[in-house]
């Protein structure tokens, strides 16, 4: 299977307006650009979407959306998550049930495109359902509770997630932990299902929705990445956020062009 048998792929941005800990922040200034802006073009650099929309409650947020020329859609100001706000965005698209929707944060502003790439190529088959990402961290990072873990079995189907360093190491060696990158793509009929199931007791013990999914025996298909997620949760992550987008175009500058494509 190449990436030729991907069924037809999209990108929806969920983005409020209120966040008790950022209000206002899918607008906030990164580099001068809104923050929204940057996301949209690092999703539309993925070959593999066919359209990446931004779905809003705020029409704020949807006014700037059009002044830069990024597809918006208004969605329901009462979603409880933004896994609900990207099914309804994928419903006012029509997106078939074999179709793929990517859930795209709407803070992660140095988004590499090559995650969402990598976070597609499952779907070449059938079978798989949802796919998510993950990276390689230490033992100092898996003690860290918003840093969730995953464990995965051998063909990197997802065991379970937790705030707890898992898998426990016995020996007191430093283990192998795998860090969860919240970046989620579903096949349609699958987000409709996810949607509509009632919340697990695992899901409200860790605070964690994929475990909806776990408990309700759908797979997870977990991808590993180099890439690091580099989220904006409140304004002083800002400046970080800023030097990293400084760093990665200083990066591309001084790679050479065969060895980026």
């Amino acid at each position: 299977m190449t990436m030729n048998d991907l069924p037809p792929c999209y990108g929806i941005i969920p983005a409020r307006y209120a966040s008790s800990r950022f209000e206002g922040k899918p607008l906030a200034l990164i580099l001068g650009k809104p923050m929204i802006q940057l996301v949209h073009q690092r999703a539309c650099q993925c070959p593999y979407l066919q359209q990446v929309v931004l779905a809003t409650d705020d029409r704020r947020i949807f006014s700037v959306a059009q002044s830069l020329a990024i597809p918006a859609l208004m969605t329901s100001a009462h979603h409880t998550c933004g896994t609900e706000r990207v099914l309804e965005a994928a419903q006012l698209l029509s997106i078939p049930d074999h179709g793929v929707v990517v859930n795209i944060q709407g803070d992660e502003p140095a988004l590499e495109p090559e995650m969402l790439s990598a976070l597609l190529a499952p779907f070449c088959s059938s079978a798989v359902q949802v796919t998510t990402l993950a990276r390689r961290i230490s033992a100092n990072e898996a003690l860290n509770p918003d840093q969730v873990k995953v464990v995965m079995g051998e063909e990197h189907q997802a065991l379970y997630f937790s705030r707890c360093p898992i898998p426990f190491s016995r020996h007191q060696d430093k283990g192998e932990y795998h860090g969860h990158i919240g970046i989620y793509a579903f096949r349609m009929k699958t987000l409709q299902r996810f949607v509509a199931l009632k919340k697990g007791i695992l899901e409200q013990q860790e605070a964690l929705e994929q475990l909806r999914l776990l408990e309700n025996n759908i797979p997870i298909q977990v991808v590993i990445t180099p890439h690091k997620s580099h989220g904006v949760d409140r304004p002083e992550d800002i400046a970080a956020v800023e030097q990293i987008l400084r760093d990665q175009h200083e990066r591309k500058k001084t790679t050479p062009r065969q060895a980026r494509e």
